[in-house]
């Protein structure tokens, strides 16, 4: 069964198991896509309000957006877990075996590649809430704040699932390069989703 497929009870005993997945990577993509969620859920309770009858052709195209993306975050849950299979068998394979060392690049770049993506979609997910929390009913942005916040962190946990392979690539200049990308989204988009969780609580 996939991982998307099994219940929330079920999902987090795996979790809490010694399974090797899910883990950190498929968490986070779970978490992040319930963040989308909670932003198509705004648009939702918006939709049709006279008040807001001006922001209406916005917020539905907000709204198919933000359903393309959690598709998409639920979709590397169980790719993530995927990409992590063939690397815990390759961290078994003898020390003095001489092609270790090229399949376990191989299978830390696979390993690195969802995450990242994982990432992006997140960075995608945190600047839609913007849009929620500015085009949504009043009564609902709260909802804005709470998916921008579980996109922040599904964010990090995205981030640290990154550095983890890249630590261990031997081609430095390939895991230099993802570790500036991973750096360069940190660097604006925790802020972004901070704002919008701030101007909301703060309101």
């Amino acid at each position: 069964m996939a991982l998307i497929d099994q219940s929330v009870q079920d999902f987090s005993a795996a979790l809490a198991s010694r399974a090797a997945v899910p883990g950190g990577g498929g968490a986070s993509a779970a978490a992040a896509a319930l963040g989308a969620a909670l932003g198509e859920m705004v648009g939702a309770l918006t939709v049709g309000k006279p008040k807001y009858a001006a922001a209406e052709d916005a917020l539905r195209g907000l709204m198919a957006r933000a359903e393309t993306l959690r598709l998409r975050l639920l979709d590397c849950v169980d790719r993530d877990a995927a990409a992590f299979a063939p690397l815990a068998e390759a961290y078994a394979i003898p020390k003095d075996e001489p092609t270790r060392a090229e399949t376990l690049e191989r299978c830390l770049r696979a390993a690195a590649a969802v995450p990242l993506e994982l990432l992006e979609l997140c960075c995608e997910g945190i600047a839609l809430q913007e849009a929620f929390a500015e085009k949504g009913s009043a009564l609902a942005v709260s909802d804005a704040a709470t998916g921008a916040a579980l996109l922040n962190g599904a964010l990090y946990g995205a981030a640290v699932n990154v550095k983890v392979n890249t630590r261990l690539m031997r081609d430095r200049a390939y895991a230099d390069a993802l570790d500036a990308r991973v750096d360069a989204l940190l660097a604006e988009y925790p802020p972004r989703a901070q704002a919008v969780f701030a101007r909301i609580y703060g309101a």
